[in-house]
Protein backbone atom coordinates (compact mmCIF):
# COMPACT_ATOMS: atom_id res chain seq x y z
CA UNK A 1 0.00 0.00 0.00
CA UNK A 2 3.20 2.36 0.33
CA UNK A 3 4.33 1.87 -2.71
CA UNK A 4 1.01 3.15 -4.18
CA UNK A 5 0.78 6.20 -1.66
CA UNK A 6 4.42 7.00 -3.44
CA UNK A 7 3.66 6.51 -6.82
CA UNK A 8 0.23 8.45 -6.41
CA UNK A 9 2.32 11.57 -4.91
CA UNK A 10 5.14 11.27 -7.55
CA UNK A 11 2.00 11.13 -9.98
CA UNK A 12 0.71 14.57 -8.28
CA UNK A 13 4.15 16.02 -8.16
CA UNK A 14 5.20 15.34 -11.65
CA UNK A 15 1.68 16.70 -12.89
CA UNK A 16 2.36 20.16 -11.03
CA UNK A 17 5.96 20.68 -12.61
CA UNK A 18 4.23 19.66 -16.09
CA UNK A 19 1.70 22.38 -15.77
CA UNK A 20 3.85 24.84 -14.82
CA UNK A 21 6.11 24.67 -17.50
CA UNK A 22 3.39 24.59 -19.76
CA UNK A 23 1.79 27.39 -18.57
CA UNK A 24 4.60 29.92 -19.95
CA UNK A 25 4.08 33.39 -19.41
CA UNK A 26 1.28 35.18 -19.60
CA UNK A 27 1.24 39.12 -20.40
CA UNK A 28 -1.69 41.76 -19.63
CA UNK A 29 -2.44 43.93 -22.48
CA UNK A 30 -4.78 46.66 -22.06
CA UNK A 31 -6.37 48.51 -25.26
CA UNK A 32 -7.66 52.20 -24.30
CA UNK A 33 -8.49 55.24 -26.77
CA UNK A 34 -11.27 56.50 -28.16
CA UNK A 35 -12.16 57.52 -31.77
CA UNK A 36 -10.06 61.61 -31.87
CA UNK A 37 -7.91 61.17 -29.16
CA UNK A 38 -4.81 60.08 -27.96
CA UNK A 39 -4.90 56.11 -27.90
CA UNK A 40 -2.77 54.04 -26.35
CA UNK A 41 -1.40 49.92 -25.90
CA UNK A 42 0.02 49.10 -22.42
CA UNK A 43 1.39 46.06 -20.76
CA UNK A 44 2.23 44.54 -17.48
CA UNK A 45 5.51 43.38 -19.01
CA UNK A 46 7.83 44.98 -21.77
CA UNK A 47 10.63 42.16 -20.92
CA UNK A 48 9.73 38.08 -20.85
CA UNK A 49 11.98 35.03 -21.17
CA UNK A 50 11.46 33.22 -24.84
CA UNK A 51 8.58 30.43 -25.05
CA UNK A 52 4.78 30.20 -24.41
CA UNK A 53 2.98 33.51 -23.86
CA UNK A 54 -0.75 33.93 -23.17
CA UNK A 55 -1.72 37.38 -23.92
CA UNK A 56 -4.70 38.68 -21.91
CA UNK A 57 -6.00 41.76 -24.03
CA UNK A 58 -8.69 44.05 -22.46
CA UNK A 59 -10.32 46.88 -24.21
CA UNK A 60 -10.70 49.48 -21.94
CA UNK A 61 -12.46 52.21 -24.45
CA UNK A 62 -16.16 53.03 -23.83
CA UNK A 63 -17.11 53.23 -27.53
CA UNK A 64 -14.38 52.27 -29.74
CA UNK A 65 -13.52 48.47 -30.99
CA UNK A 66 -10.01 47.97 -31.06
CA UNK A 67 -7.46 44.99 -31.66
CA UNK A 68 -4.19 43.38 -31.11
CA UNK A 69 -1.51 42.04 -34.06
CA UNK A 70 1.46 40.48 -32.64
CA UNK A 71 4.38 41.27 -34.96
CA UNK A 72 7.95 39.72 -34.88
CA UNK A 73 10.24 42.72 -35.81
CA UNK A 74 13.23 42.00 -37.86
CA UNK A 75 15.67 44.45 -35.75
CA UNK A 76 14.36 46.67 -32.52
CA UNK A 77 14.74 50.01 -35.10
CA UNK A 78 12.78 48.59 -38.03
CA UNK A 79 10.93 51.10 -39.22
CA UNK A 80 6.96 50.32 -39.89
CA UNK A 81 5.30 50.66 -43.32
CA UNK A 82 2.20 52.84 -43.28
CA UNK A 83 -0.36 52.99 -46.15
CA UNK A 84 -0.58 56.57 -45.80
CA UNK A 85 -3.91 57.02 -47.92
CA UNK A 86 -5.88 54.20 -45.55
CA UNK A 87 -4.27 55.74 -42.69
CA UNK A 88 -2.81 51.79 -41.72
CA UNK A 89 0.21 49.65 -41.12
CA UNK A 90 0.84 47.69 -44.16
CA UNK A 91 0.46 44.21 -42.50
CA UNK A 92 2.16 42.30 -45.85
CA UNK A 93 5.33 43.59 -44.91
CA UNK A 94 5.55 42.41 -41.08
CA UNK A 95 5.46 39.22 -39.68
CA UNK A 96 2.43 38.88 -38.25
CA UNK A 97 1.85 36.21 -35.69
CA UNK A 98 -1.68 36.88 -34.63
CA UNK A 99 -4.10 39.25 -33.78
CA UNK A 100 -7.15 39.66 -31.25
CA UNK A 101 -9.53 41.23 -33.97
CA UNK A 102 -12.62 43.19 -33.59
CA UNK A 103 -12.52 43.48 -29.91
CA UNK A 104 -15.54 45.06 -28.72
CA UNK A 105 -15.51 48.15 -26.40
CA UNK A 106 -15.30 46.75 -22.33
CA UNK A 107 -14.59 43.12 -23.83
CA UNK A 108 -11.42 40.82 -23.24
CA UNK A 109 -9.76 38.30 -25.89
CA UNK A 110 -6.46 36.02 -25.82
CA UNK A 111 -3.74 35.06 -28.06
CA UNK A 112 -1.31 32.10 -27.67
CA UNK A 113 2.16 32.14 -29.29
CA UNK A 114 4.83 30.45 -29.33
CA UNK A 115 8.30 33.60 -29.15
CA UNK A 116 11.93 32.96 -29.81
CA UNK A 117 13.94 35.76 -28.74
CA UNK A 118 13.72 38.91 -30.42
CA UNK A 119 11.79 42.59 -30.58
CA UNK A 120 8.03 42.41 -31.32
CA UNK A 121 5.37 44.90 -31.63
CA UNK A 122 1.79 45.09 -30.42
CA UNK A 123 -0.45 47.22 -32.59
CA UNK A 124 -4.01 48.35 -33.42
CA UNK A 125 -4.30 48.57 -36.56
CA UNK A 126 -8.12 49.34 -37.33
CA UNK A 127 -7.77 52.81 -39.39
CA UNK A 128 -6.21 55.81 -37.92
CA UNK A 129 -5.26 54.12 -34.59
CA UNK A 130 -1.48 53.28 -34.36
CA UNK A 131 -0.86 56.91 -36.19
CA UNK A 132 -2.72 58.00 -32.68
CA UNK A 133 -0.47 56.09 -30.45
CA UNK A 134 -1.77 51.96 -30.56
CA UNK A 135 1.52 50.40 -30.58
CA UNK A 136 3.87 49.20 -28.01
CA UNK A 137 7.00 47.07 -27.96
CA UNK A 138 7.83 43.66 -26.18
CA UNK A 139 11.46 42.34 -25.80
CA UNK A 140 11.68 38.93 -25.69
CA UNK A 141 15.23 37.54 -24.25
CA UNK A 142 16.31 34.01 -24.03
CA UNK A 143 17.14 34.11 -20.05
CA UNK A 144 14.42 33.92 -17.49
CA UNK A 145 14.88 37.69 -16.66
CA UNK A 146 11.35 39.33 -16.71
CA UNK A 147 9.84 43.06 -15.41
Amino acid sequence: MKSVHRATFAAVILGAFATQSLAGTTVKVVESGEGGGAMSISVDKTHIPAGDVLFLVSNSAMTEAHEMILVKLKSADQKIPLIASKHRVDEAKLKTLGEVADLQPAANGELKAKLAPGDYLLLCNIKGHYEAGMATRLKVTANTASN
